[in-house]
């Protein structure tokens, strides 16, 4: 952090703190910014994140991958100690590959799954219309579409945005 900004930080009355941090919050809970990260997120992706419970005043960037998304957290599990984190979207640094809308489509994207690649009986999960992520079992090859048996309904289901779920 810049030493002049948290210079002026320690100034502050602990009114003008907390009400820094109520406006803080509401920016990183806001689902719009939620959405932009989320786009650049998914299941099985290696990412970095805050650590704010390392000892000393520095926070720490440590390294781990996805294993759930939900409405305002991720679930990442930490490469080095395999324990898993709940973090808010706001804690993900977003991959470097991934910042411009422009590289998105280059060519070092994974290439999107077809029908070829799911078989009856395979667990898959998706992201719905709402960004929730669903995870079902695929009980039906259809032309276009999978038909997922999730928990809660059934879903036809692009090939296009099914991904294996792998389980750790």
């Amino acid at each position: 952090m810049d030493p002049t900004t948290l210079e002026a930080l320690n100034r502050a009355s602990s009114l003008e703190l907390f009400h820094l941090s109520t406006v803080i919050e509401r920016l990183m809970s806001d689902p719009a910014r939620i959405v932009q990260i989320r786009l650049h997120l998914n299941l099985g992706q290696r990412v970095r994140f805050v650590d704010w419970k390392a000892p000393g005043a520095a926070l720490q960037l440590r390294s781990g991958t996805v294993v759930a998304m939900k409405d305002t957290q991720i679930t990442v599990q930490d490469d080095a100690t395999r324990a898993t984190w709940t973090l808010p979207y706001a804690a993900i640094e977003i991959p470097a590959g991934s910042r411009s809308s422009s590289q998105a489509a280059s060519p070092k994207a994974p290439p999107r799954p077809v029908r070829d690649d799911f078989r009856v009986g395979d667990r898959v999960s998706f992201e719905d219309r709402h960004l929730q992520t669903r995870i079902g079992t695929v009980v039906r090859i259809n032309q276009k579409t999978a038909s997922v048996d999730c928990d809660d309904q059934g879903w036809r289901v692009s090939f296009g945005i099914l991904r294996h779920v792998v389980d750790l």
